[in-house]
């Protein structure tokens, strides 16, 4: 059982527990240890724009170097341009200081291990083991401790490796773009690729304050971009989050685009290409049946992984895949990279438009969406659920109900005591009144008492 790290690392309100100096300082010296060191290491840091990073950067290099291990800080950046930072540098691994999509208020903290891929499970146990009894063991002392140094070049290394991966000669002349920085680590990063790649630019939320990011704003909330496309009459929007690793479309008539239209119509060329690996993408749980649907005359299969990036690309370790992704819009392209990466995504999407010659609405219109319904029921604890019998019985009933025209995934949140349900149908009300009873059925039995 972890006790500090959840789905996508550490993260919690700024300095409240965990998010203290003091863990986060204990939690870096642990993870020294499970990464490899010894005093010729040295491990990336970057972070988002929040307030609070300031403060935990400190935290994060103290507990490093206190290991004999030095720091390349890499500033404000990208999440998938510190892992690609840490493979470029040979480093042992790198730290993300970043809450994502999370309010300002939040922090957090990712690691990724000396080939640029987010720690597994195991081992975010282990560095919790050894910082939660403090059983570091370090010998570093007096001169022999890590050093602090800039990396200057970080963000324009990334800018070109982001750059080669577009194949049209052209790149993106033409173009208009309309782009959602969500005032966070990519309000530099985005504006300088795309007007680079030669497209025509406009930008909003690119002034982040520490306290800004994410505020109305960015992958989980569009509206404000599917404005300005309309508007300026753009080819396309990207809506980025904090870090950069997930991106919400917008095609040319002010839609969005989800993660798994994106992965639809990237497998489909890929597959043309004869470049798809084993005609398999990874997608997980929460991944619309349309996708498969749509894939299935292409002889492209779907293999559903846990909810969560991380778990996505470890399953694409695991069976050799080059593609995969999450709804939510993170999406793994693991030829150029070895995490979920926004501006990437971006590139490869627009110049797949402009080579096919189709607009991104055509593109997003590949697959047709099944009717989702997801439902949150806050839960007193989270037990085995299959374990108890009348949950059991009310997701068997409801699964046997859909089968052929749908299906019921029930999972637990990785941050929150919730209990999350979710049915997918052909027809809206059918998935409706499914999500409804199991999650009813969550509640009579272990839920949080309604008030009242």
């Amino acid at each position: 059982m972890r006790y500090l790290f959840g789905t996508d690392g550490l993260r919690g309100l700024a300095n409240q527990y965990p998010l203290i100096p003091e863990t986060v300082t204990e939690v870096c010296r642990a993870a020294t240890k499970i990464l490899g060191s010894h005093p010729a290491d040295t491990m990336v840091v970057g972070k988002d724009t929040r307030s609070s990073g300031d403060m935990l950067e400190c935290a994060v290099a103290a507990g490093i170097c206190s290991s004999g291990v030095s720091v390349l800080l890499a500033g404000v950046l990208p999440t998938p341009a510190v892992a690609n930072l840490v493979a470029r540098t040979g480093s042992i691994g790198g730290v993300m200081i970043s809450a994502s999509h999370n309010p300002a208020s939040d922090n957090g903290i990712k690691f990724f291990d000396h080939h640029g891929f987010k720690l597994t499970d195991e081992q975010e146990e282990r560095i919790e083991r050894i910082a939660l009894t403090r059983s570091n063991g370090t010998t570093h002392h007096g001169l022999n401790l890590g050093r602090v140094s800039p990396c200057f070049d970080a963000l324009d290394t990334y800018l070109r490796t982001l750059a080669s991966a577009s194949a049209n000669p052209a790149k993106l002349a033409g173009l208009r773009v309309a782009i959602d920085c969500a005032n966070g680590a990519a309000s530099q990063a985005a504006p300088a690729l795309f007007r680079g790649l030669g497209a025509e630019v406009f930008i909003i939320n690119d002034q982040p304050d520490g306290e800004n990011i994410n505020f109305n704003c960015g992958a989980l909330q569009p509206g404000g971009l599917q404005k300005v496309v309309k508007e300026f009459e753009a080819d396309a929007g990207l809506a980025l989050d904090g870090d950069a690793d997930r991106i919400t479309l917008v095609d040319e008539k002010g839609t969005t685009v989800d993660g798994d239209q994106i992965l639809t119509c990237c497998a489909v060329d890929l597959k043309k290409a004869g470049r798809l690996a084993r005609d398999q993408i990874v997608g997980t749980e929460m991944t619309n049946t349309g996708l498969e649907i749509a894939l299935k005359p292409y002889g492209v299969s779907l293999l559903r992984a846990r909810v969560g990036d991380r778990y996505v690309g470890e399953e694409m370790t695991r069976i050799g895949a080059n593609l995969g992704g999450e709804q939510s819009g993170h999406i793994i392209f693991r030829d150029y990279s070895t995490t979920a990466d926004a501006l990437l995504t971006a590139v490869l999407v627009l110049d797949l438009s402009a080579r096919c010659g189709q607009p991104l609405s055509v593109l997003g219109g590949m697959m047709q969406r099944f009717p989702q319904v997801l439902i949150n029921v806050p839960v007193t604890d989270k037990p085995e659920f299959w374990e108890i019998a009348p949950i059991r019985d009310a997701i068997r009933d409801a699964q046997k109900a859909l089968d052929g025209s749908g299906r019921i995934s029930v999972r637990y949140s990785g941050t929150e005591n919730l209990a999350r349900i979710m049915a997918e149908s052909s027809s809206e009300q059918a998935a409706r009144h499914y999500a409804e009873s199991v999650a009813e059925t969550f509640h009579n039995t272990i839920g949080v008492p309604r008030d009242g």
